[in-house]
């Protein structure tokens, strides 16, 4: 496989400079202007500025992160995807040099050069003119290899401001000023504790789209940034680059719900693509609906905002009841962050304390701050219906709630070298074959978890079919319990 399509990385210099909202628009207006199909990529783990991408574009958004993937899984994972439209567009995240490390080893401008994608910097200029400048210039020698193709300036107070700025970096920087955007009063794109309020809580997500995709289309040169992404060079999949692997040899189909609305929407479209392409069939289920549980063979619950929708999922108990008797049945069930939450016994908030699902004996409570934050590094040390003991993930988490009384959850499934989880180095409990822990796990870097939802969705299959066979053979159902479930 080969990219030889045009692609461009937005970059920083710190994380609210308002690259968000510049992608955004830029996506947008290629996409409603000259009728371009930009395949959206975020550098990093997050799923909400990924989710306002892909409303933007009207296209999945593909998460980038070199701490969670190898670089060959990366290259794999843009080539295969960018073919799928005219433009790739990738944000960034924090400021171009950012890391977890002084090296800055996992940083947007590393990501920049792996994929030969020129970077584009926004530049904010409040309270700043000549000095920008020599942001600029730092940000070109730090590492001369990163390919700085120019900036667009931000939040520009009027023409005599944009004339020094435009005139010290053009001068001194000798790249292009490619847009000048003016200082805005209005905030189109309202904030919470994670980032941006996602689109699918958002009221005006169609305005503050096309506001974004005027605001660039107005300020800045489209076609010269197009000029720039087509001057990227073509680059080849290296021999032997990660593959997803083939599917299952069986007749059967598995098939695997998938919990996404309002209140759980944290999925990375790679996830869901590869348990198709393993031969799963994906359902899509609501949590708001009053409805029991489809027959599955395995659950997936991501995580979202559960918080803010209490009522809602405790007064379902529909739901609840049937997750909870599937749950007693057997049924594997993996869940992240507001899965694990949903699945405990209850959350408080300021609003209360709400009843949830009540797998797991425990009571969830939303703090002020953080209790984990940032990238983990675990390993499986416990029996669970996934993987094996001494297999190691890469994920990360960030999560404003807490188990009470946390250390009663154990003994814990995985050990972990980097993160919190849900005690101090320990994350994941499980019951019968549901599994819970706070770290999300990215299909790509971690090709073992694909394999392990469809096994066990396979397995549990077979196993539900034989009872029911069993039950037919004996309508008093005797013979299902000797067949039972393990």
């Amino acid at each position: 496989m080969v990219c030889d399509k045009p692609r461009l990385m937005i970059a920083a210099l710190r994380g609210g400079s308002g690259k968000t909202v510049v992608s955004l628009g830029l996506m947008a207006a290629w996409r409603l202007n000259r009728g371009l199909r930009v395949v959206p990529f975020k550098k990093g783990p997050d799923y909400i500025d990924a989710s306002w991408l892909s409303a933007a574009a009207q296209h999945p958004c593909y998460n980038l992160d070199p701490f969670l993937m190898k670089p060959d899984e990366i290259l794999a994972s843009f080539i295969r995807r960018s073919e799928l439209g005219d433009i790739s567009l990738i944000e960034g995240n924090r400021g171009l040099y950012d890391g977890v490390d002084i090296q800055g080893s996992f940083s947007t401008a590393e990501l920049a050069k792996l994929l030969g994608a020129p970077v584009v910097l926004i530049l904010d200029a409040t309270k700043v003119t000549r000095t920008a400048a020599a942001m600029v210039l730092g940000c070109q020698l730090m590492d001369p290899e990163v390919p700085i193709a120019g900036v667009i300036l931000n939040q520009v107070g009027g023409k005599r401001h944009e004339s020094v700025l435009r005139g010290a970096i053009e001068t001194y920087c000798s790249v292009p000023v490619l847009g000048v955007i003016p200082k805005e009063v209005h905030h189109y794109f309202p904030e919470r504790h994670l980032g941006l309020v996602p689109p699918q809580e958002s009221r005006d997500a169609a305005a503050s789209l096309d506001f974004a995709a005027r605001r660039m289309a107005d300020h800045v040169d489209l076609e010269r940034l197009w000029e720039i992404a087509s001057r990227a060079l073509p680059f080849g999949l290296p021999a032997g680059a990660f593959d997803h692997g083939p599917g299952f040899d069986t007749l059967s189909q598995p098939v695997i719900g998938v919990v996404r609305d309002a209140a759980f929407q944290f999925y990375y479209p790679e996830n869901i693509e590869v348990l198709k392409g393993m031969g799963a069939k994906v359902v899509e289920i609501s949590s708001f609906e009053g409805k029991s549980l489809p027959v599955l063979d395995a659950l997936y619950i991501g995580g979202g905002f559960p918080e803010t929708h209490l009522e809602t999922l405790a007064g379902n108990l529909v739901f609840k009841e049937s997750l909870r008797s599937e749950v007693e049945r057997g049924l594997p069930v993996y869940a992240e962050c507001g899965g694990l939450m949903f699945l405990c016994r209850s959350i408080s908030s300021r609003e209360g304390q709400f009843p949830m699902a009540g797998v797991f004996p425990h009571d969830i409570v939303m703090e002020a701050k953080p209790q984990g934050h940032g990238y983990t590094v675990f390993e499986c040390v416990g029996d669970n219906p996934f993987f094996a003991t001494g297999e190691t993930f890469r994920g990360h988490e960030f999560h404003y709630s807490r188990l009470v009384d946390g250390q009663k959850a154990g003994p814990f499934v995985f050990r972990l070298a980097k993160g919190h989880g849900i005690v101090a180095g320990w994350d994941g409990m499980c019951y019968k074959r549901a599994l819970a822990c706070y770290s999300h796990i990215h299909a790509v870097g971690n090709a073992r978890w694909a394999s392990a939802m469809v096994a066990a969705a396979l397995a549990y299959g077979l196993e539900r079919r034989h009872v029911v066979l069993d039950r037919r053979a004996d309508p008093d159902g005797r013979a299902s319990v000797l067949s039972g479930y393990s």
